[in-house]
């Protein structure tokens, strides 16, 4: 071993030393009054409040035994070196476990202190209080290896008991705040009093508590229950609180579950990784009870609304697809895409569009009721609007008994009169299945014509997709000309099909406006 080797461990071992000279007061107070405060509980028969004095007596104990094993073991015989930081943090963590029992359980009996008969009892908990927050002061300034020894010392005059009871006196009595919001809490600590201790205090003030004591547990516990808060250790030894953290915010489930760091760190690194990482806020142990509740109550409050935010954002998204459900029985998805993107006029001009129009059912009508009118127009054009949907074709719209679809537009179709043709044909037989349904003997004519259409969006408060053009016009002439459950097409839409349907020549027709038109009746092959 080379002398600056013996010098570092000389200088190592000092400092602990020294550490353990200025713990070993502040430590054996805190222990002097757990044990009188036991011995009081005990003559006075507070069997109520002996079990918490149990565990503040064994704390105690076990944060002496760590002050005097301070030069013991693997420590003193290796210095921090680089390592320094992370000593510090251990050392940290391993005095502050005790540490936090004795200060846990101890509020939570001093907040019970209105049923204790002993003013001295009361006492002595102020006094077991103070120095624990004493001690708490002196730790996070001792606990340096990374500074001189010399600079770890605190000066009399600003430390002890005194200065915090005088701060305390003039900072006035503390308002107890009452829990507002409550809710399902995890807490995960792999140490067992702090996860007593926290259940205990969220259970007084109304939460439903669950407990785990390590990061792997709590992953199941979140994959198993709904949790609106999670209080979270950071340093664990199976699945560090960081990690517990990443995998949270990683789930879609659980990325918006609120999450509390509590630990024993109190550098500030730790908390900017933990923020960084998405925690909603930092506590270091042992926690203030009232800046706890405070804490919580604002996580609960926040996560209340944003889940009422995500329930209305649910909400007007049902409502948005249910009106673009409801837009397309009027307009085509085209068009609707480009009423959306800021067109306010929509007319095209189309192209080699064909034209298909079905009447026929008025005569029926005055022989039925309304209601049942209405219920068969409803299915037979349901069924046409279905087995538009499966061929391509566009409906237009109704007009009482009238049907008018295209094909070829707004999405173009290299064979839309085929696609027209098959969807006349499907018509007769959708027909045949409705009238077999309700027993009606219905009949409709059908004409089919193909040529150039403008089409367009017309009206502003009951606005339709509607086309115009000779197109159209021939189309109704050849339906009216029509005979039931026939489907009359003009010679453009002959020549088109010839060969892949059947065609019957009707002869030349006299058509209004368009004079005489060689016609023929379409059926299948």
């Amino acid at each position: 071993m080379s002398i600056i080797d013996t010098d570092s461990a000389r200088a190592w071992r000092i400092q602990l030393a020294h550490l353990r000279q200025e713990l070993q007061s502040p430590v054996n107070a805190l222990l002097g009054y757990a044990e009188i405060l036991h011995e009081e509980a005990s003559r006075n028969g507070r069997s109520d409040i002996l079990p918490d004095m149990n565990r503040i007596l064994g704390a105690a104990r076990d944060l002496a035994g760590k002050v005097d094993r301070l030069m013991d073991g693997d420590r003193a015989k290796s210095p921090p070196g680089s390592a320094a930081t992370t000593q510090e943090q251990d050392l940290r963590h391993e005095l502050r476990t005790p540490l936090n029992a004795i200060k846990g359980y101890g509020e939570m009996l001093r907040e019970d202190a209105a049923s204790f008969s002993s003013d001295s009892l009361r006492g002595d908990f102020d006094r077991l209080l103070a120095a624990a927050t004493d001690l708490l002061l002196r730790l996070d300034r001792i606990v340096r290896f990374s500074v001189d020894v010399e600079e770890t010392s605190l000066a009399p005059d600003q430390t002890g008991a005194v200065m915090v009871s005088d701060l305390m006196r003039s900072l006035g009595p503390v308002r107890q705040y009452a829990a507002t919001e409550t809710g399902s809490i995890l807490v995960v600590d792999d140490i067992e009093a702090n996860r007593d201790l926290l259940s205990r205090r969220l259970n007084r003030d109304g939460h439903r508590v669950s407990s785990v004591a390590g990061g792997q547990q709590a992953l199941q516990a979140l994959a198993n229950d709904e949790f609106d808060l999670v209080l979270l250790d950071l340093m664990m030894p199976d699945i560090n609180g960081l990690d517990v953290l990443v995998r949270m915010k990683a789930d879609e489930r659980l990325r918006r579950i609120p999450v509390i760091m509590i630990t024993a760190l109190a550098e500030t690194e730790s908390a900017v990784r933990c923020i960084e990482a998405g925690a909603e806020d930092y506590l270091p142990k042992p926690f203030d009870p009232i800046l706890l509740r405070a804490r919580i109550n604002a996580c609960l409050h926040k996560k209340r609304w944003r889940d009422r935010e995500q329930k209305y954002l649910r909400r007007i998204e049902e409502e948005t697809a249910k009106f673009e459900r409801l837009l397309l029985t009027i307009l085509p998805r085209q068009v609707i895409g480009r009423l959306n993107h800021g067109e306010a006029m929509i007319a095209d001009r189309f192209e080699g569009v064909s034209v298909l129009f079905a009447e026929g059912f008025t005569e029926h009508s005055s022989r039925v009721t309304p209601a049942a009118m209405v219920e068969y127009l409803n299915r037979l054009f349901s069924e046409f609007d279905a087995l538009a949907r499966e061929l391509g074709v566009e409906k237009i719209k109704t007009i009482g008994d009238a049907y008018m679809a295209v094909a070829g537009l707004p999405d173009p179709n290299p064979d839309a009169i085929a696609a027209i043709a098959k969807m006349a044909l499907g018509m007769i037989d959708r027909l045949g299945r409705v009238n077999s349904h309700f027993g009606w003997p219905l009949q409709i004519r059908i004409g089919i014509h193909s040529g150039p259409v403008v089409a367009g969006i017309i009206g502003a408060h009951r606005f339709i997709y509607d086309v115009w053009g000779d197109t159209v016009n021939v189309a109704s002439r050849l339906e009216a000309y029509s005979l039931p459950n026939r489907i009359h097409v003009s010679r453009d839409i002959a020549r088109h099909l010839v060969g892949r349907f059947a065609l019957e020549p009707r002869g030349s027709i006299d058509v209004k406006g368009k004079g005489k038109l060689e016609t023929f009746f379409l059926s299948r092959i």
